[in-house]
């Protein structure tokens, strides 16, 4: 599948879930059904504190780790989250650069970047701003920002390695990389791989960890880290808003069910741009 192709499959998806899962009749379930956004947040790392601190509806559900918690922001820091969807790790980093500081999230799907300004909007955030953007060609000046946070996203995209090299143009000297995404540990079957419903679900968009890493420091990195690395349950990974047609469709996850068990995995990973 072409990476452009890949781009708009994925665009089209979050777009849906942006407009369908708005929160219903005061709760933070969302309107189509789906699993609490609120007990998927726990289960990778986001305490009650982070899930009430938040407007209604900018936790979506998609995260797979907490990358606010392992950033170290400080006051004053600008943050760029990418991939940032509906504002929720952004509003969390807000408060801790404080009124100094500034969170600039970057989102390629129109849908999401109107729901994530509306939530800041809603929530009085005055240091948080939304683009609309691709993050292998990022909306933002080089040298623009002192910290990079990601969750769950750049295993979406089909081109990893471009989206590192932007993350260290627009970083400032001494800048700090902290990202939380999926990996491979094994290869997956290759029906799954080309999955649509599973590349979207973030499962057959991601590759071997080495690779990973590998491009990391290939875009120049250096004191590359991982700071935390957990066998990530095949049930989150489906269990999303987006990736939940996966379970329906017999001829790729029940057919590979057992394959799959173990060759995912949620990594933390930590890195600096050299002075």
């Amino acid at each position: 599948m072409k990476a452009d192709n890949i781009k708009e499959i994925v665009k089209s998806r979050y777009a849906k879930v942006a407009l369908d899962n708005m929160p219903c009749c005061g709760t933070r379930k969302s309107c189509c059904g789906s699993s609490d956004a609120e007990d998927l947040s726990k289960k990778v790392g986001y305490s009650d504190k982070d899930l009430n601190s938040v407007p209604e509806g900018a936790n979506l559900g998609l995260g797979c780790g907490n990358p606010v918690a392992l950033a170290s922001l400080k006051e004053g820091d600008v943050v760029l989250d990418l991939g940032s969807g509906a504002g929720f790790d952004a509003f969390l980093a807000a408060p801790k650069v404080g009124p100094a500081g500034k969170i600039i999230g970057v989102d390629m799907t129109q849908e999401m970047v109107e729901k994530a300004k509306a939530n800041a909007v809603k929530g009085g955030f005055k240091n948080v701003e939304f683009r609309l953007g691709e993050i292998e060609n990022l909306p933002v000046s080089g040298s623009e920002v002192d910290v990079i946070i990601s969750n769950c996203v750049i295993n979406l995209s089909p081109e990893k390695g471009k989206v590192f090299k932007e993350a260290f143009r627009v970083l400032k000297p001494g800048g700090r990389l902290m990202v939380s995404d999926l990996v491979l540990l094994k290869a997956l079957p290759e029906a799954v791989r080309q999955s649509v419903e599973a590349y979207v679900g973030c499962i057959a968009g991601a590759v071997m960890k080495d690779e990973y890493l590998a491009a990391i420091t290939a875009a120049g990195f250096r004191d590359l880290k991982v700071v935390g690395e957990d066998v990530y349950p095949i049930e989150l990974a489906v269990n999303d808003p987006v990736a939940k047609a996966i379970f329906s469709d017999a001829g790729v996850i029940s057919d590979h069910a057992k394959e799959i068990s173990g060759s995912v995995a949620s990594i933390k990973v930590s890195a600096i741009k050299p002075n």
